[in-house]
């Protein structure tokens, strides 16, 4: 056995991105959309879990949940009626995303360039990744009646995100794979009225989509989603975006991991590891070399690299392949690589 410290220079740390599917089953495309009617009972007022098959099967996994947010309270039942101003469930989602998203109690949430007073919710389930979503990667299809919007973030035609407090976002338009439609031509994916479909914010897996963008005839960009669609006397608007989910039938979403590498080079040189303790080459009682052709031309097979700290203690131990033929002549390097 023999030590060698390592130079600064033969460590070098590095970081790649690893994209992957959301959805269960390493499905790239969301298809099937179901809640359970227990959850109606209990949170269904603040929001919906939608699973990717029915909530019986047992192999039924939260994919994602959808909720509504209105500054004012509606779209849902008030707490109390004889409370002013008025507080219920809307308002209260409207007041979590905005403290969560705006930093700022104050503040109101702007869609491209236009503030709107409601919203429309969807979270990522936390089991479904590991870090981050992957902008570009958002194709979302809703439907209403006969009018179909496709929507995607636009993260491939700005340079950089916008940052709402600290978080980082990307604007919901109309188009596919990052891109608006017509963006060659000068198009920004936009409605002409009501600004973006919403916000795309991947470092906490969550899409805000304007619901007054989604509540415009098909002739000015939206759905009608606030017409063709009426839950709002039984206090659910929740399942207004429910059903366009399930009449548009696809939802396609990846995710995206940084991970970060450190490589340990460890070099031997000529002159360096040529000599082993191991019985076969050194005799355990004179510690002398047993075959004198060894002295001057040793032949050695180094099979394993140990890293130690100063302490003399072992903290990791790399297996090689197959032993590597180690004398005067030769020289190693054996790239070890540490994931974490």
């Amino acid at each position: 056995m023999g030590f060698k410290r390592f130079d600064p220079e033969d460590f070098l740390v590095s970081a790649d991105a690893v994209s992957s599917t959301v959805w269960s089953g390493n499905s790239p495309e969301l298809i099937e959309f179901y809640t359970s009617s227990a959850q109606f009972q209990t949170a269904g007022d603040y929001y919906l879990s939608i699973y990717q098959t029915a909530s019986s099967n047992p192999s039924a996994e939260v994919q994602f949940d959808v909720a509504y947010g209105h500054k004012y309270g509606s779209g849902s039942l008030l707490y109390n009626t004889s409370v002013t101003p008025p507080k219920s469930p809307a308002s209260t989602i409207y007041g979590q995303y905005r403290t969560l998203v705006l930093e700022d109690e104050n503040s109101d949430f702007t869609f491209g360039n236009i503030a709107q007073d409601y919203f429309y919710a969807i979270n990522v389930s936390r089991a479904r990744y590991k870090e981050k979503l992957l902008p570009g990667s958002l194709n979302l299809t809703l439907r209403s009646a006969s009018v179909i919007l496709s929507l995607t973030d636009n993260s491939q035609d700005v340079a950089l995100p916008t940052f709402y407090g600290t978080q980082r976002a990307y604007q919901v338009v109309s188009g596919s794979n990052g891109s608006a439609y017509n963006i060659s031509t000068g198009g920004t994916g936009y409605t002409a009225n009501s600004g973006s479909y919403g916000l795309f914010l991947p470092d906490i897996s969550t899409i805000l989509l304007n619901g007054k963008a989604l509540d415009l005839s098909g002739a000015n960009g939206g759905i009608s989603l606030g017409t063709n669609v009426t839950y709002n006397a039984d206090g659910q608007n929740v399942l207004k975006l429910y059903q366009a989910l399930v009449s548009g039938s696809s939802f396609e979403l990846n995710s995206e991991e940084t991970i970060t590498s450190d490589f340990v080079f460890v070099r031997s040189r000529n002159a360096e590891f040529n000599y082993s303790e191991n019985p076969s080459f050194i005799s355990g009682s004179t510690g002398e070399v047993i075959y004198p052709y060894f002295i001057n031309n040793p032949q050695v097979y180094p099979t394993t690299v140990g890293l130690y700290n100063d302490a003399n203690e072992l903290l990791a131990v790399a297996k090689l392949s197959r032993p590597l033929q180690k004398n005067f002549t030769k020289e190693a390097l054996v790239r070890v690589k540490l994931d974490f």
